[in-house]
């Protein structure tokens, strides 16, 4: 079998990083009998389902046709921080001036920014490593995996034989028809990385997570880069005013954000021509030196002979599960990617150590009582957990909301990152908190404490009832529930308070 690290245009970093998660001349091993359970895919949710499964004692398989890790260790979470990092420091000189403290204008060295970017990623490697997996006593195969019937998987010329079966085969960029496009050696998140020079140009096609997280962070670089997305608002998931928060960021970075624009034709060139048109307004077109697809993903559900197993699936929904993640098969589940709108890392996760519960044990653990947070990584960060107003709405509910900026947060103004507030939504005459957004620094690790209290029932009333640091960003909590305390505060029950205060009492 090939390893991946035998192509001659991988760094020396990466040469080390296929060293461990698909390593040259590996031996699969020969099945002897039915595994308890066979993985396929060899992501976060296959890793975690494989490893959590393997340390209950039970006979697993885990088959990866690439290398170990998935897109998040190669082309996702892990190389998007690193080059996000460098972003931020750039973007932090340049800002320094404003506190008073006189430095030069920086210079990147993008190469070097890369670079580093590969170092870190392939220091991360060992937790995906092969020989590690194989060391938790997981039969690791590399190749395509394919049903051949309701029971066996066929891999390498190999029939595994198993009692279960987890799908994790994750999802891929979405190529969108547009003429001219397959032409122009566009970019995607799968080779975006893979850059050692800077764009002078760059073209987003994409308004979600990704589209916006790259165009700021290669802007900040010192690409040009226009940034193009067919509804009316960036991040259209998100709440309204917290996307727009995040909009006037990138526009202040100098970022050509253009919405309710769709990308009509790429023209050939050097640079490239790509024509655009805005709402019923006559075309124009941007020249770009490097085009990144960023429009969404799709499952990953071609190859894998899922008819011969009978598992429903199809392409944009990819394998259909129930709630409790199992597929028309009822000894085959599916986790992650593959079946979930919800495409982050730790939902993969937790579906995976649900799948595990479900898989080995009486009981009904359910997908849809998972609580799932999820950020974007812009500057500033955009964060969110549970429901949003319209769907609250839409379940005939009515909220009470409660917003903090941060600009009254005295350690937010001091930081000078007064951008951005938290918002809560509750059940209308109660403090049972629905859904939380958080728009501004470090949105994303604040996120956790609104995640713990959806989860655990824990009241507004009581989120704001703990005491904290002065100062730190987490003020804004307090006053959230101070702002909730005084609403209960009717007038009738203000006069009393009144005279009861006014009357004394020795």
């Amino acid at each position: 079998m090939t390893s991946l690290a035998d192509s001659a245009d991988l760094t020396p970093e990466d040469r080390e990083l296929h060293r461990l998660v698909r390593p040259a001349g590996w031996e699969n091993p020969r099945p002897q009998r039915p595994y308890s359970l066979v993985v396929i895919g060899g992501g976060p949710a296959g890793l975690v389902a494989a490893a959590g499964a393997a340390g209950l004692g039970a006979e697993v398989a885990l088959i990866e046709r690439g290398p170990l890790g998935g897109d998040c260790l190669h082309d996702g979470c892990v190389p998007s921080k690193a080059v996000i990092a460098a972003a931020r420091k750039v973007a932090g000189i340049r800002d320094a001036d404003r506190f008073g403290v006189r430095v030069a204008s920086p210079q990147v060295d993008f190469e070097a920014v890369m670079r580093r970017m590969r170092q870190v990623r392939a220091s991360l490697g060992p937790h995906d490593s092969a020989d590690r997996f194989r060391a938790l006593g997981i039969d690791v195969y590399f190749g395509q995996a394919e049903f051949s019937s309701a029971m066996t998987v066929c891999v390498d010329g190999r029939e595994l034989r198993f009692r279960r079966a987890v799908i994790a085969t994750g999802s891929e960029p979405i190529r969108p028809p547009i003429p001219g496009l397959a032409e122009a050696d566009y970019l995607t998140n799968e080779s975006l990385f893979r850059l050692t020079e800077l764009p002078r140009r760059m073209l987003v096609l994409g308004g979600g997570p990704i589209g916006c997280e790259m165009a700021q962070a290669f802007r900040r670089l010192g690409s040009a880069v226009t940034l193009v997305e067919s509804s009316d608002v960036i991040l259209n998931r998100e709440d309204k005013e917290a996307a727009a928060v995040v909009a006037n960021s990138l526009r202040r970075d100098g970022i050509d954000l253009r919405c309710e624009t769709r990308a009509v034709r790429v023209e050939p060139g050097s640079p490239w021509r790509v024509v655009l048109r805005q709402g019923d307004q006559p075309p124009t077109s941007v020249e770009s030196d490097a085009i990144l697809v960023a429009v969404g993903r799709a499952p990953r559900v071609e190859g894998l002979g899922l008819e011969r197993a009978g598992i429903a699936y199809d392409t944009h929904r990819g394998v259909i599960v129930d709630d409790r993640l199992r597929t028309t098969h009822g000894r085959v589940y599916a986790a992650g990617d593959v079946c979930s709108n919800h495409r982050f890392t730790h939902a993969a996760d937790a579906a995976a150590r649900l799948v595990i519960r479900n898989a080995f044990f009486p009981g009904w653990s359910r997908a849809s009582r998972l609580i799932l947070p999820r950020c974007t990584y812009t500057e500033p960060e955009l964060a969110h957990v549970g429901l949003g107003l319209a769907e609250i709405e839409a379940r005939g509910w009515q909220a009470s909301t409660h917003t903090q900026p941060f600009a009254e947060v005295d350690r937010a103004v001091l930081d000078g990152e007064p951008e951005g507030f938290v918002r809560v939504h509750c059940r209308r005459g109660s403090d049972r908190i629905l859904g939380a957004t958080i728009v501004g620094a470090q949105a994303g690790e604040a996120i956790g404490e609104w995640t713990l209290a959806i989860r655990e029932g824990i009241g507004l009333g009581r989120v704001g009832g703990v005491v904290r640091p002065y100062p730190t960003r987490s003020e804004a909590s307090r006053k959230l529930g101070d702002g909730y305390q005084r609403s209960r505060l009717k007038p009738w029950i203000r006069l009393l308070i009144r005279r009861w205060i006014r009357g004394g009492r020795s």
